[in-house]
């Protein structure tokens, strides 16, 4: 089905500049939501996007309890249904682990000295193993509340100051994967020293797996490795399975095919990890770096790199599965045989498509801004979430009565609303439409009402802004969601007219165009733009320097972006009636030829038509009228030049007259010399008639001359619209 409507086409054309000629906005329109980043502005409740946009059941989910802190690390579960969350903040004495029931209530059974919980894991028998850090130990917590400490770096030669998770075999061995310096560690079942199982060049092990049958993965970071060992095997050697393109791991999850799934986040080398004392070295500074994930909780900042999710298959061939560019990955889960990652800085729960890569559906939206970790639990699935430190509750079944409520739209315009138009794939769905004139739907739209999908009319009422609601029941899938409307017609505005004499501009021809653009959709606001005629009036408009005529410029818009068209006016001062000089302009400016019309003062005016968009009975005008100018064409009328000779010199007087415009400068020449600036009786030129009298020194003679007593004398006088006269006289 063709789901990308032919106007988002042009709306990306246009953001684009591919589409040289005015777009037309005649008639109906349709407002579609189809994508996933126009999907995402709207408000879900129990509904999941695909990225793709499609809108699908989600399953149910809500908040179980919010602790009193900012932080959750680390959330696990016993068989009764119980939660027990790993917390922390930003001082110490702040790891504390929190009991909730199933129905939401919370006792702390634990509290440490140390900054955070960073790993819990529960045993069949209900004892908790718990990892803080930094600078941390591990702790079992039997049900009776006492606690004891398994495994203290103090105690061990390499003293790694971070321990970032536990995992917990069936015959009760625990690993511990610890940062600064990177290296695992066993705890064996039956007590004693703890061993070191591996120590790598990185600069922390972040999270392990452990399968059922003993095969161990760790993931790194600081070189992205994800490793493997079987420790089944007494004598098996770490294998270095998948080197990421990005420089933690952040998490790992297994299926039952035995693929191997893992989050992976930050650029490799930005945080290099000092090298490590030898023993007995003294004088010695060390600066520990956390991962980058773990800075990003405390400081609610996105990684600006994002994420990625990779795939391992059972035969050890890697796959870039997924990549998102606003998110951070911090937890994966295999969950009813789907792939489910908990992120941030938005607090999404992402259920990602193993078999085609690239998919991915957006089934969660927390009160939180970071989904931390998982945990099973009867019916569904626990998520611990940190600012705030809260644990939701994600149901096996769908959500009831799945609720989708989309952006408000602004049609820019008061429209009225037509039908409809819906593209359902699978299970039934209600509609509902409402509208408004102000933005904020709280302050008096309409009620909700339910339309017919592809029925004749929505039946809203007429209004600015829309919004629709969908339920979904069931199994229910919708594609898209479009509305059809038409803006009421507004008049167009003419914004400013100038006018320009002595200025002419020379239409040039369209450019045939025979090529067609094809666009990527641009990336979707919650109200689209609406698509007016392009208006180059900030652009400077180059004119040729002629006397005889006059240009006009002008800017115009129309608010239903209707394609427009032009008249100029011409009317005289103190006249009555506009005069046309052209109709059916479609240029912004119009050059007419000064010398139709006689010297004198005039105004202009323009009036826009939006005709080529509407009937005749249905098309409106708008105008507006420019400043007085002048035409001016006839030159000064020069008096008669008289000049005698007195003591050596050229004594000289005469008058100049215009009729139209005042004398602007005047010029004086001897025997076809240089012209000489010749200044008025009074000093200023400033009016229609001004008289000159002056003294003009003889030039010395360059070439010979006949007669050395006879001198010529001219004057050229200008007009403020530069129009010349001339005068000369013959001394002797």
């Amino acid at each position: 089905m063709i789901r990308r409507r032919l106007l988002f086409g042009m709306l990306a054309a246009v953001c684009c500049g591919t589409i040289p000629h005015p777009v037309s906005a005649q008639g109906t329109k349709l407002w579609t939501q189809s994508r996933y980043d126009e999907m995402e502005r709207g408000t879900s409740d129990g509904v999941a996007i695909r990225n793709d946009g499609r809108l699908e059941v989600a399953p149910a989910s809500k908040l179980l309890y919010t602790t009193s802190g900012s932080y959750v690390w680390s959330v696990t579960s016993d068989s009764a249904g119980n939660a027990y969350l790993g917390r922390g903040g930003t001082t110490g004495s702040s790891a504390i682990i929190t009991k909730v029931t199933p129905d939401g209530v919370g006792t702390d059974i634990f509290a440490g000295k140390e900054l955070a919980v960073q790993s819990l894991k529960c045993a069949p028998d209900g004892t908790l193993f718990a990892a803080t850090s930094p600078d941390g130990k591990v702790y079992r917590i039997r049900p009776d509340k006492t606690s004891s400490v398994v495994f203290d770096p103090s105690e061990i030669s390499e003293k790694p100051k971070y321990l970032w998770d536990l995992a917990l075999s069936a015959s009760g061995d625990l690993y511990i994967a610890a940062g600064a310096p990177a290296a695992v560690y066993k705890v064996s079942a039956a007590g004693g020293k703890a061993r070191l199982l591996f120590r790598t060049s990185d600069q922390h092990i972040r999270c392990l797996l452990l399968t059922s049958n003993g095969m161990l993965y760790a993931g790194s970071d600081g070189a992205g490795v994800i490793y493997r060992m079987d420790t089944a095997r007494p004598a098996a050697t770490l294998v270095a399975l998948y080197s990421a393109a990005k420089r933690e791991i952040t998490s790992l999850a297994l299926d039952a095919a035995g693929n191997l799934y893992a989050a992976g986040v930050g650029t490799k080398g930005n945080v290099p990890l000092p090298n490590l004392p030898v023993t007995g070295a003294t004088n010695v500074t060390i600066t520990f770096v956390q991962p980058g994930s773990s800075s990003a909780v405390s400081t609610s900042t996105v990684i600006p790199e994002g994420s990625e999710i990779y795939k391992i298959a059972a035969d050890g061939s890697p796959m870039k599965l997924l990549g998102l560019k606003e998110d951070v990955v911090y937890a994966l889960t295999m969950h009813n045989n789907s792939l489910l990652a908990g992120s941030g800085n938005r607090g999404r729960i992402y259920s990602i498509d193993t078999n085609v890569p690239g998919r991915w559906t957006d089934i969660a939206h927390l009160d939180a801004a970071q989904a931390i970790a998982f945990a099973p639990q009867t019916n569904g699935l626990l998520i611990a979430t940190s600012n705030s430190g809260r644990v939701f509750h994600l149901s096996d079944s769908g959500s009831t009565d799945a609720t989708f409520t989309s952006a408000v739209f602004d049609a820019q315009t008061f429209s009225k609303w037509g039908r409809a138009e819906v593209l359902p794939v699978t299970g039934t769905f209600d509609l509902y439409i409402r509208t408004g004139n102000v933005e904020d739907p709280a302050l008096g739209w309409s009620e909700w009402m339910r339309a017919t999908p592809n029925a004749d009319s929505s039946g809203a009422p007429s209004a600015r802004y829309a919004q629709w609601k969908a339920v979904l029941h069931t199994s229910a899938t919708l594609e898209s969601v479009a509305l059809n409307y038409l803006a009421k017609n507004l008049a167009p505005m003419v914004d400013e007219v100038v006018t320009q004499p002595g200025a002419r501009v020379i239409p040039t021809p369209p450019a045939t165009n025979t090529t067609v653009p094809v666009n990527f959709p641009a990336a979707a606001s919650a109200t689209p733009p609406v698509i007016f005629q392009v208006d180059t009036a900030a652009t400077p408009l180059v004119a040729q320097k002629d006397k005889s005529a006059v240009t006009i410029r002008w800017s115009a818009h129309d608010d239903n972006g209707d394609e427009l068209i032009f008249a100029a006016f011409y009317k005289g001062e103190g006249e009555a009636n506009w005069r046309l000089l052209k109709d059916k302009i479609t240029d912004r400016f119009y050059s007419f030829d000064a010398s139709l019309l006689p010297d004198g003062t005039y105004t202009a005016k323009v009036m826009a038509s939006d005709s080529p968009s509407h009937t005749a009975t249905e098309a409106l005008t708008g105008e507006r009228v420019s400043s007085i100018f002048v035409i001016d064409t006839t030159p000064p009328v020069p008096g008669i030049l008289t000049a005698t000779m007195e003591a050596g010199k050229i004594h000289a007087h005469f008058e100049a007259k215009d009729t139209t415009s005042p004398i602007s400068r005047a010029e004086y020449s001897v025997d076809a010399g240089t012209w000489q600036y010749l200044e008025p009786s009074g000093s200023i030129s400033d009016s229609l008639a001004e008289h000159y009298d002056f003294v003009a020194a003889i030039p010395s003679a360059i070439a010979p001359v006949t007669d050395a007593k006879e001198h010529i004398i001219a004057v050229r006088v200008y007009d403020r619209y530069d129009n010349v006269a001339t005068a000369k006289a013959v001394v002797r």
